[in-house]
């Protein structure tokens, strides 16, 4: 004899919850995307920079990055140019906008008067809205 499984209904039963699975999975995926593409945007060049205990101001949304290396070179961004070719760079990098903020990372080793050199090109480039970068100081409280 063979036990009946027949218990009268066709019908499976409703579940009134939501399934969070996929919800969670989707999550889990964008935040691993996060992980890996955030320090992917930032600037690679490895520069000594001097510190500053100003307070923070709020970044533009595409920056634009002019550094002066230790060996006395110029990079936009993680492109090397070369000084006569700068004001075309900087022409290219911010779409001929000559009012956009232009952030310039001076390596610690680097004479005051190369930094002043750079800054005077960029003044002789039309590019006046020039801002110095320097490593935040964190003040115990």
């Amino acid at each position: 004899m063979a036990p009946a499984l027949h218990h009268g209904e066709d019908d499976l039963e409703e579940v009134h919850g939501i399934n969070v699975t996929p919800f969670i999975d989707v999550m889990l995926v964008l935040l691993i995307i996060f992980m890996v593409a955030a320090p992917l945007a930032t600037v690679d060049i490895a520069v000594d920079l001097p510190s500053s205990s100003a307070e923070p101001q709020q970044r533009a949304d595409k920056p634009v990055y002019l550094t002066l290396k230790s060996d006395l070179s110029l990079a936009i961004g993680d492109d090397a140019v070369a000084r006569a070719d700068l004001a075309g760079a900087l022409d290219a990098a911010t779409g001929g906008n000559r009012d956009q903020r232009v952030f310039l990372r001076a390596d610690r080793s680097v004479p005051f008067g190369e930094v002043m050199a750079v800054m005077n090109e960029l003044r002789t480039a039309r590019y006046l809205k020039v801002a110095l970068v320097g490593l935040e100081m964190r003040q115990a409280k």
